[in-house]
């Protein structure tokens, strides 16, 4: 029995496989667009050397329209959190930036955890069908005529192992799709992470020299 034949005679068994190779498959288009296209920010080091004379300068106003270009990368927003927060307290510039880095981590890790679980279940799909394609082989084989066991027996296999193979051939391309995306999420993550540290690096900066330079006028 080819895996077409057994397709159309088993609709029962194939079709949450194949439900599960559809979610999965719009799961992976979905995630690969915005993780490798979408979320990734765009020419980095000349954001944040713009960003960085922008703070220095006391241009906070040009600094926030910079992140508004690119809106939908998760790194400007936790950025602009930063800036839009500082002319408050310390702590409540720490704190924001602790809320939108755990919401940019979470817009970054998203539905990625289902391709393992669809992985997973696929593969169960796939043994349950081969399972029961032996449990019915062997039913039939007890039943029949002695010149029709063989020919039951290898049906009834063919079948089996059939199931198998459309459960595999969901789980694996799930699985390998999973690894390159966590491994994607975690870079994206480190430098959400990295730029949280940054900006309120400068605006440390930024609020110690505007009091050297009060000081240095109380002085003079």
């Amino acid at each position: 029995m080819s895996l077409f034949e057994f397709i159309s005679q088993n609709w029962g068994h194939v079709l949450p496989i194949i439900i599960a190779g559809v979610i999965g498959l719009a799961i992976i288009l979905e995630r690969v667009f915005l993780l490798y296209a979408v979320y990734p920010a765009r020419n980095s080091e000349i954001f944040y050397q713009s960003l960085t004379q922008q703070i220095t300068g006391g241009k906070l106003h040009e600094a926030i329209n910079l992140c508004d270009r690119q809106a939908r990368v998760p790194l400007c927003q936790v950025v602009k959190t930063g800036l839009s927060r500082a002319h408050l307290p310390e702590i409540v510039i720490e704190d924001g930036l602790r809320i939108a880095t755990h919401q940019a981590q979470g817009l970054v890790q998203k539905r990625i955890g289902y391709l393992a679980t669809i992985a997973n279940v696929s593969t169960l799909l796939g043994l349950f069908g081969t399972i029961l394609g032996l449990i019915h082989s062997f039913e039939a084989v007890g039943h029949a005529d002695a010149q029709q066991k063989s020919a039951l027996l290898a049906a009834g296999i063919s079948s089996a192992m059939n199931a198998t193979l459309l459960g595999l051939g969901v789980a694996i391309p799930c699985m390998i799709a999973y690894s390159f995306l966590v491994n994607r999420s975690n870079q994206l993550t480190a430098e959400i992470e990295d730029a949280s540290l940054k900006i309120m690096d400068l605006l440390k900066q930024r609020f110690y020299s505007a009091l050297e330079s009060d000081d240095e006028k109380k002085t003079l």
